[in-house]
C-alpha cells in the first residue's frame, strides 16, 4: 500500500527535493544516481502530474542538476571526513526524505537524520532507521538534540538546502553551540549570496506553495563573513556547482555549464565548511 501525502501540506514539500533527486538520476545518470529517491517516488501516493510537466523544462532539469551536484558535494565532505574518524556521527541536519547518509555508510559510523516531528513520521514510514542509525525528531533551533548525538568518535553534521529558511541570527547562534559542544566536528552546508536567495523565494517557494517561510540567511564570501562569528570556528567554501564537479559529461550541455558558473561566480552557490575548535 503506498503511502499518501495530501497536497497543501507540509510533507508535500518534502516531494520536490526528492522528484528532482529522481529526474536527475534519470536525466545525468553518470553524475548521480538516487536509488532511494527512484524507489520511493514509486511508494508515494501523490500527484506528480504538475511535477512531471515541468521537469522537462530548461530550467527545471538545470535546478535538477543542481540538487544533484549539492548532494555529491556534501556526500564527497562527509566521506573525507570519514577517512580519519570512521567511527563519526553522521548527521542530517532537516533531513525530509534524503538518504545520503546511508549512501556515505562506511559500516562502523553512527547516522542520525534530524527533521520536524511531522517530517520524522513520515521518514519512519518510508524510510524507516536501520542499523547504526537513528531518525530524530526535533526543532533545530533547540539545542536539546545536541544530547541525542554521540560524537565520542567525531562528527560531521550537514544540512542540504536548510539554511535558507533561517533568519541569519539563528544559524549564528546555532553555529556557536555546535562549536562549543562538538569540537573537533565539522559543519557543512549549501549557501547562496542575497541575489540567488531572492530567486529561491520567488520560484521554489512560490512552486512549493510556502507563504510562511521566510528565506533569510544568505552569504556571499563565507570566510569572511562566518568567521567573526566564533573565535573557535574556521571557514572555507567551494562552488557547489563546478567547486567539486567540472562538469565535462557529455549529458551536461554547455550551456549548463555556463549557467553553472555563474551559479558559482555571480550568484556565490557554494558549499561552505566550518571546522569546529578551529580547524578546518
Amino acid at each position: 500500500m503506498k503511502y499518501k501525502i495530501e497536497k497543501n501540506t507540509v510533507q508535500e514539500t518534502l516531494i520536490i527535493p526528492l522528484y528532482a533527486r529522481k529526474v536527475c538520476s534519470e536525466l545525468y545518470p553518470n553524475l548521480y544516481r538516487d536509488e532511494t529517491a527512484v524507489r520511493l517516488i514509486s511508494e508515494i501516493d501523490y500527484d506528480f502530474s504538475d511535477a512531471e510537466k515541468s521537469s522537462r523544462g530548461l530550467m527545471q532539469r538545470f535546478g535538477s542538476l543542481e540538487v544533484a551536484m549539492r548532494q555529491n558535494d556534501l556526500a564527497f565532505e562527509i566521506r573525507d571526513y570519514l577517512k580519519t574518524h570512521p567511527k563519526a556521527a553522521v548527521v542530517n541536519l532537516g533531513c525530509g526524505l534524503d538518504s545520503t547518509g546511508r549512501s556515505c555508510d562506511n559500516g562502523s559510523c553512527k547516522i542520525y537524520n534530524l527533521d520536524f516531528p511531522d517530517v520524522i513520521d513520515v521518514r519512519n514510514n518510508l524510510l524507516p532507521a536501520g542499523d547504526r542509525e537513528e531518525n530524530i525528531p526535533c526543532d533545530l533551533n533547540d539545542t536539546e538534540w545536541f544530547a541525542k548525538i554521540d560524537a565520542s568518535g567525531g562528527a560531521i553534521f550537514f544540512a542540504s538546502g536548510v539554511f535558507y529558511y533561517f533568519l541569519t541570527e539563528q544559524v549564528r547562534a546555532l553555529v556557536q553551540a555546535m562549536a562549543d559542544a562538538f569540537p573537533g566536528g565539522v559543519l557543512v552546508f549549501d549557501a547562496a549570496n542575497r541575489t540567488a536567495v531572492k530567486m529561491i523565494a520567488k520560484t521554489w517557494l512560490k512552486s512549493a506553495k510556502i507563504k510562511d517561510v521566510g528565506a533569510y540567511f544568505a552569504v556571499s564570501d563565507a570566510k569572511s563573513e562566518l568567521s567573526a562569528w566564533d573565535e573557535n570556528i574556521a571557514v572555507s567554501s567551494r562552488g557547489y556547482m563546478l567547486g567539486y564537479n567540472d562538469l565535462r559529461d557529455p549529458s551536461v550541455s554547455g550551456f549548463f555549464r555556463f549557467l553553472s558558473k555563474v551559479g558559482d561566480g555571480m550568484m556565490k552557490m557554494q558549499i561552505v565548511r566550518i571546522g569546529f575548535g578551529g580547524k578546518i
